[in-house]
């Protein structure tokens, strides 16, 4: 079995190669990790192109979800994304920030960090920043961010708990995440997960639902929300180079589920505070009523 750190190498080195790539190719593959499939499949990625602030150079469909669209960012709010790739809900959150916000992109891939910068350069955002750094390990002090968002980047860390945990440590009193990420219900077959590629791909990097929100809640979080899921379905040709026809079959009839869920929550204190709903109360359709989504 990896290490945690071997298992960083692999993501850092793949989304190295991937930030040399545009968004169609990216597309073509598993969370733009994969070989490409032999038809271009957009499997995990939401449709960003109706959204305000929204760039394409700054898009690679590396994501598996909106998380901005929930993430009820005001005018002059501090916005955090986890793993802000090229740069893409950073300045989605700055439409919704404005020039008086502010916008921090962490990332610890070095190429993805330049591409964001020469994107923002571009745009002529003075207050739009991306820094090189761990999010289990944040660049950024304590009681930092009103709201932090992140797309399809949990999963692919080791530790997610310690994430977690640094996720609290960077709010502020109040302040709350948006985050959409893959989580299985079900167990996935033993090539999907070990494989390094898988790993990279999103797939074999997630964890189990109920084990992804319960983190949450035994962090200290409040008001978790699942604002939004879907399924992901992987291509037969990508499966196949994992499994056998059998194991396909199997696969595909079993209980095993692939999701991409957007998940709310707020950090204890400040002067809004919500009361706290509990993961029990929860169903798989939970929406957010003023996000659009329902």
């Amino acid at each position: 079995m990896r290490t945690e750190q071997e298992l960083k190498n692999v993501v850092r080195e793949k989304y190295a190669k991937i930030a040399e790539n545009g968004k169609v190719e990216n597309a073509a593959s598993c969370c733009g990790a994969t070989d490409p499939s032999t038809k271009v499949y957009n499997i995990m990625t939401d449709d960003y192109s109706e959204t305000e602030g929204y760039v394409t150079d700054a898009d690679l469909g590396l994501g598996c979800g909106l998380p901005t669209q929930f993430a009820r960012i005001k005018k002059g709010d501090t916005v955090i994304d986890l793993g802000s790739g090229a740069g893409n809900d950073c300045f989605v959150a700055r439409h919704e920030t404005g020039a008086e916000g502010k916008v921090l992109g962490i990332d610890f891939t070095p190429a993805m960090i330049q591409k964001a910068r020469t994107n923002a350069e571009k745009l002529g955002f003075n207050n739009v920043e991306f820094r090189e750094g761990d999010i289990d390990n944040m660049p950024v002090n304590d009681n930092f961010a009103d709201v932090m968002v992140s797309n399809c980047v949990l999963n692919l860390v080791p530790n997610k708990k310690k994430v977690i945990g640094e996720i609290l440590r960077v709010l502020k009193p109040g302040g709350h995440f948006s985050i959409s990420d893959i989580v299985l219900v079900g167990d996935l077959p033993e090539a999907l997960r070990h494989d390094a590629e898988m790993y990279a791909g999103c797939v074999a990097g997630a964890i189990q639902k109920d084990e992804y929100l319960g983190y949450i809640e035994k962090a200290g979080f409040e008001s978790v929300t699942l604002q939004k899921e879907k399924p992901i379905n992987i291509p037969d040709d990508i499966l196949q180079k994992y499994l056998s026809q059998s194991e396909m079959e199997e696969f595909k009839k079993g209980e095993t589920g692939i999701f991409s869920i957007t998940v709310y929550a707020e950090k204890p204190g400040g002067s809004s505070k919500k009361p706290k709903v509990k993961l029990s109360e929860l169903q798989s359709n939970d929406c957010d009523p003023g996000s659009g989504c329902c």
